[in-house]
C-alpha cells in the first residue's frame, strides 16, 4: 500500500482509499479480485523441497556414500555386475527414502491446513466466518476476547478493547485501544491506539475494524523479512534416535572392523570382506529408522485427527502416552452443554422427564413410570405453558441435530414443553405477548403478560427463593390455597433437595389481571401464585462415564475443573464415578486461601475443583507435577493460555475456544469432548508402541545379519551371505514391514496398563534384550541352515542361497512377531494389520525375484534349490514364529 501510515488519517478517508464500507464491508466478488491484487494474507514460507532434491539429500547420506564408493572400487577391480547391482540399490533405496520422506511433509501439511486460523469477516452485508489467509485489504473484521488479530486493521469501533502485543512490541502488558483517536506519523508502533496487528491477540473488549495490510505487508511481515526462518526442532523422540543412532555406529564400527580383520586372518578375499564390511555397516544401522518414524508419527497424527483430536505439536503424540491426570472442564466437555430439564414439581408430586439434551424426544412420568401429559394435568399445562411464553430462546433443527439460539436454560423450557407436543412458534401465536419486564440480576426473575382463552395472566419465572418471598398463595389440583409457613418451607425444602443434587432450579407462578397494568413496575410481582419447579442440569455426555473408566483402568486419574457450583460439580463428578465417597472437594475460594505446601499435601485426594478461576488452574498444575505426574489440562478461554501452555499436555476446545487458547494448545478437540483425549491417549500410546516395533524389528534382523557373517568367519564356514545379498535384506526387503508395523491397530489390553514413566527412553533395557535375543535367534537359524547344506554336500552357492532364503524369509515372518510382545498371533488374528499382510508379499515377492529371475539370479549367484532343500529352508523360517509364540506362551504363565 505504499507505506501508507493508516494510523495518522481519518476513518472517513481510509473507506475512501479501499472502497470499503463498515455497514456492508466488500462483495465477495471485490475481495476475489484483491486476493489476486495482493496475494494471500500470509508470511511467506520455505518452499517445499522438490523430489529431486529429496532424492539428492538421500544421496549425500554417509552410509550411502561408502556404498558408492565401493561400487567404484568394484568396478575399477573389474567386477561390473557388482557395482551395477549396488548402484541399483542404492538408487532404489534413494527412491524408497525419497517417497517416504515427501508422504511425511504431505501428511504434516495436511496437519497444518487442519489448524489453519479463521476470522469473522464482513462480506455482502452478512457476518461470515472466512480463512485469515483469504482477508483482504478493506475486509471489515469483527474481533471478540480471545481472538487473534489476522490483519494489520485499523480500528472503526471498539468497546473496552485491550489487545496483547507482546510478542511484536515486548510489552507485556495488555494494551488499551481507541477507535476515535487519529495519531501522528511518526507514533510508534506500540502506541498506535488505533490500529491492532497482525500475530497479537484480544484480550479483552469487542471491535469492528477494517483490515488496511496483508500478508509481508504487515508489521509482522516486515520483521519476518529480516529472519531466516528456522528449521523446526527436533521431538524428544527423533533425539532419542540421533543419540541410538550414533551408538549403533560405534558399536557397528567396532564390529565390522573386527570382522574385516578375522576375514583377512582367515584368508577371505580382500576386496570381497571390504565389500563385505560395508555391507554390514550398512546392516548395523537402521538408517531408514527416522523416516520411518516420522512416517508413523505422521500418520498417527492424521488417524487422531480422523477422531476429533488434531495435533499442534508434534512431540504432544510422545507425551501423550505418558499422562498420569487429566485435568478437565466439566461444561461442554464431561457435559453436553445442553441444559435439559429432568424433573418438574407441583404441589406433593415429583415427575421425572426422560431424554437428554435439545432433541425434543422423551417423556413426562409419574412415580409409578405412568406418562403424564398436560391435557391430563392443568398445572403442568401450565407450568410448560409459562416456560415456553416466558422464554425469548429458539429451538431449531440443523443438519447435525438440535440446537437453542438464545440462553440455554430458557431452551431447556422450550424443549420440555416440546416433548409432549407443545411448540413455542404456535404457543407464541395462540397467546402474544402483550408486555414484559425484563430479567435482571437483582430482581433474578422475568414477567411476561398474555391473553389466556380470554383472561390477561401473566407468568413469572425466576430464583426459587424470589418467587416463593412474592407469592401468596399455590395452585393445588383446580383449587388456589394459601401459602402459609410450613407449605412454604416445605418448597424451600424441595428448592434445597433439588439444588444438592447439582440441578439448577427455577420456578413459576401466575398471577390474574382484570387488564396489563400501566406501569411495569416490581409492584406487578407481587402476590404471585406458585405453581411449581422445574430442576434443569446440564447431562453429562453419554460417552464420558466409559472415557473416565478407561482413564482409571489405564491408570489414569480424571480431576474436574469448573467454574460452576460446588454441588453441581460433585452430582456431575459422582454421576461419572469422577469422584468417591472418600475424594475431597476444593473451591476457588478455599484454594486462595492455601499455600503450595497444604495444596502440595492433599492434591492426590482431590477430584473436583469449583468455582476456580484460570488461576487456580496454574496452582493445580504445579502441585499435580510437585508429585511428579504427567498433567494434561483442557481449557478454551483467553486466560486459560498460561495453563494449557504449564501443563504437559494443553488441550484446547475446537468449538468454543479462542484462538488465543488454540494457540496456546498441544492439540486441539475439535468436538469438545473428554472421550476425545482419552481417544487420543490411546493413540499416542499406540504409536509409540509401534515405533518401539519397528526399531525391535529393524535392530533384530540387523543383529542376525552381523551375527551370521562374524560366527562364520571365526569357526572358519567361510560366508554365507554375500554383501549384495545383504545389501537387498537391508535396504529393500526390511523396508516395508518396517513401515507397516508402523500401521498397527492398538493392542488388545493397550488401556489396561498404567502409563509408561515419562523418563523412559525409546530403548529400553527390556527392548534391548529382546533385541539382542531375537537377533541371535535369527542368526543361528540362518547359520544353522548354511551349515547343513554344506554338511549335505551342497555347492557353496547353494548353500548361500540357503541361508540367504532362511535370513530373508524368516525376519519377514519375525516382522508378526513383533506386533505384540505380549499375545500370540492367533489371539490377535492376521487380519487386523493388512498393511503388514501386503508388506509381506511384496517383500517375498522381491525375494523370489532374486532365485527365479534369470538375470537377478546371476547377478545374486543364486541357484534354484531342489524341492527337499525348499522344505528345509521353509521349516528354518518358520522357527522364529514357533520359538517366539512358545516364550509368549511362557512368560505369560
Amino acid at each position: 500500500m505504499n507505506n501508507i501510515n493508516w494510523h495518522s488519517l481519518p476513518i472517513e478517508e481510509i473507506f475512501h482509499k479501499l472502497f470499503s464500507s463498515k455497514d456492508t464491508g466488500l462483495d465477495g466478488l471485490e475481495a476475489d479480485v484483491r486476493i489476486q491484487q495482493y496475494g494471500e494474507n500470509r508470511l511467506n514460507q520455505k518452499p517445499a523441497h522438490s523430489l529431486f532434491s529429496m532424492f539428492i539429500r538421500q544421496m549425500k547420506e554417509v552410509l550411502v556414500l561408502v556404498l558408492i564408493a565401493a561400487a567404484i572400487i568394484s568396478g575399477l577391480l573389474g567386477e561390473i555386475e557388482d557395482t551395477i547391482v549396488i548402484m541399483i540399490i542404492v538408487i532404489l533405496n534413494a527412491v524408497i527414502g525419497v517417497i517416504q520422506e515427501n508422504k511425511a511433509e504431505n501428511a504434516l501439511k495436511a496437519l497444518k491446513d487442519m489448524t489453519k486460523p479463521s476470522a469473522k469477516a464482513l462480506r455482502d452485508g452478512k457476518i461470515i466466518m472466512i480463512d485469515a489467509e483469504k482477508i483482504v485489504p478493506g475486509d471489515i473484521i469483527i474481533l471478540d476476547a480471545g481472538d487473534s488479530v489476522p490483519a494489520d486493521l485499523r480500528l472503526i469501533e471498539a468497546i473496552s478493547l485491550y489487545s496483547n502485543e507482546s510478542a511484536l512490541t515486548g510489552e507485556s502488558l495488555p494494551n488499551e485501544k481507541d477507535a476515535t483517536i487519529v495519531t501522528d506519523k511518526e507514533t510508534s508502533v506500540g502506541d498506535r491506539k488505533n490500529m491492532l496487528f497482525m500475530g497479537t491477540t484480544i484480550t479483552g473488549g469487542r471491535a469492528k475494524a477494517i483490515a488496511v495490510e496483508t500478508g509481508m505487508k504487515t508489521q509482522l511481515g516486515r520483521i519476518a523479512e529480516l529472519l531466516e526462518a528456522s528449521d523446526s526442532e527436533d521431538t524428544p523422540l527423533q533425539k532419542q534416535l540421533a543419540v541410538l543412532g550414533k551408538g549403533l555406529a560405534a558399536a557397528a564400527i567396532v564390529i565390522v572392523f573386527f570382522v574385516f580383520l578375522l576375514g583377512l586372518w582367515r584368508g577371505e578375499n580382500l576386496l570381497n570382506m571390504l565389500l563385505m564390511s560395508i555391507s554390514l555397516a550398512v546392516a548395523a544401522v537402521p538408517e531408514g529408522l527416522p523416516a520411518v518414524v516420522t512416517i508413523v508419527l505422521a500418520l498417527g497424527v492424521t488417524r487422531m485427527s480422523r477422531q476429533n483430536a488434531i495435533v499442534r505439536r508434534l512431540p504432544a503424540v510422545e507425551t501423550l502416552g505418558t499422562s498420569t491426570v487429566i485435568c478437565s472442564d466439566k461444561t461442554g466437555t464431561l457435559t453436553k452443554n445442553e441444559m435439559t430439564v429432568t424433573k418438574i414439581f407441583l404441589e406433593n408430586n415429583m415427575f421425572d422427564v426422560t431424554g437428554a439434551g435439545y432433541a425434543p424426544e422423551g417423556d413426562i412420568l409419574d412415580k409409578s413410570n405412568n406418562k403424564i401429559s398436560p391435557e391430563d394435568n392443568q398445572n403442568l399445562y401450565l407450568m410448560l405453558l409459562g416456560g415456553l411464553l416466558n422464554s425469548d430462546a429458539k429451538l431449531d433443527k440443523t443438519e447435525k441435530g438440535y440446537k437453542i439460539i438464545g440462553d440455554p436454560t430458557e431452551g431447556a423450557l422450550i424443549v420440555v414443553a416440546a416433548k409432549t407436543g407443545l411448540s413455542k412458534e404456535d404457543t407464541n401465536r395462540s397467546y402474544p405477548r402483550l408486555a414484559e419486564i425484563v430479567f435482571d440480576s437483582q430482581r433474578k426473575m422475568m414477567t411476561t403478560f398474555h391473553n389466556v382463552e380470554g383472561s390477561i395472566i401473566s407468568f413469572t419465572k425466576g430464583a426459587p427463593d424470589v418467587i416463593l418471598s412474592r407469592s401468596n398463595s399455590y395452585k393445588s389440583g383446580e383449587s388456589i390455597l394459601p401459602l402459609d409457613d410450613d407449605i412454604n418451607r416445605r418448597f424451600f425444602e424441595v428448592n434445597s433437595e433439588l439444588a444438592s443434587l447439582g440441578q439448577r432450579v427455577l420456578a413459576i407462578s401466575i398471577r390474574k389481571w382484570q387488564e396489563v397494568p400501566a406501569e411495569m413496575s416490581p409492584a406487578a410481582e407481587t402476590e404471585l401464585i406458585f405453581i411449581g419447579f422445574f430442576a434443569i442440569q446440564d447431562p453429562s455426555r453419554p460417552e464420558a462415564k466409559d472415557a473416565v473408566a478407561q482413564c482409571h483402568r489405564a491408570g489414569i486419574k480424571t480431576v474436574m475443573i469448573t467454574g460452576d457450583h460446588l454441588d453441581t460439580a460433585k452430582a456431575i463428578a459422582s454421576e461419572l464415578n469422577i469422584r468417591k465417597p472418600d475424594d475431597q472437594s476444593l473451591t476457588g475460594e478455599q484454594l486462595d486461601q492455601m499455600n503450595d505446601e497444604t495444596l502440595n499435601n492433599i492434591v492426590n485426594q482431590v477430584t473436583v475443583y469449583a468455582r476456580v478461576s484460570p488461576e487456580h488452574k496454574l496452582q493445580i498444575i504445579s502441585a499435580l507435577k510437585h508429585h511428579g505426574h504427567v498433567v494434561a489440562m483442557t481449557g478454551d478461554g483467553v486466560n486459560d493460555a498460561p495453563a494449557l501452555k504449564k501443563a504437559d499436555i494443553g488441550a484446547a476446545m475446537g468449538i468454543t475456544g479462542t484462538e488465543v487458547a488454540k494457540e496456546a494448545s498441544d492439540i486441539i478437540l475439535q468436538d469438545d469432548n473428554f472421550a476425545t483425549i482419552v481417544k487420543a491417549i490411546e493413540e499416542g500410546r499406540t504409536i509409540y508402541l509401534n515405533i518401539q516395533s519397528t526399531i525391535q524389528y529393524l535392530l533384530s534382523c540387523n543383529v542376525g545379519e552381523i551375527f551370521v557373517i562374524f560366527f562364520a568367519l571365526l569357526l572358519g564356514l567361510g560366508t554365507p551371505l554375500s554383501p549384495i545379498m545383504i545389501l537387498w535384506i537391508n535396504l529393500v526387503t526390511d523396508g516395508p514391514p518396517a513401515l507397516a508395523l508402523g500401521l498397527e491397530p492398538p493392542q488388545k489390553g493397550i488401556m489396561l496398563k498404567p502409563p509408561r514413566k515419562s523418563d523412559e527412553g525409546i530403548f529400553p533395557k527390556r527392548l534391548g534384550l529382546k533385541v539382542l535375543w531375537q537377533g541371535l535367534m535369527l542368526g543361528i537359524i540362518s547359520l544353522g541352515g548354511f551349515w547343513t547344506a554344506l554338511h549335505w554336500g551342497r555347492s557353496i552357492e547353494e548353500a548361500q542361497t540357503v541361508a540367504f532364503i532362511t535370513m530373508a524369509l524368516s525376519q519377514l515372518i519375525h516382522s508378526f512377531n513383533v506386533r505384540n510382545n505380549e499375545l500370540s498371533l492367533f489371539k490377535i488374528g492376521i487380519k487386523s494389520n493388512l498393511s503388514l499382510v501386503a508388506a509381506f508379499l511384496v517383500s517375498t515377492s522381491a525375494l523370489a525375484m532374486t532365485i527365479f529371475v534369470p538375470f537377478l539370479r546371476k547377478v545374486f549367484n543364486t541357484v534354484i534349490l531342489q524341492p527337499s532343500d525348499w522344505i528345509f529352508v521353509l521349516i528354518l523360517s518358520f522357527m522364529p514364529f514357533i520359538i517366539v509364540e512358545i516364550t509368549k506362551k511362557l512368560s505369560k504363565k
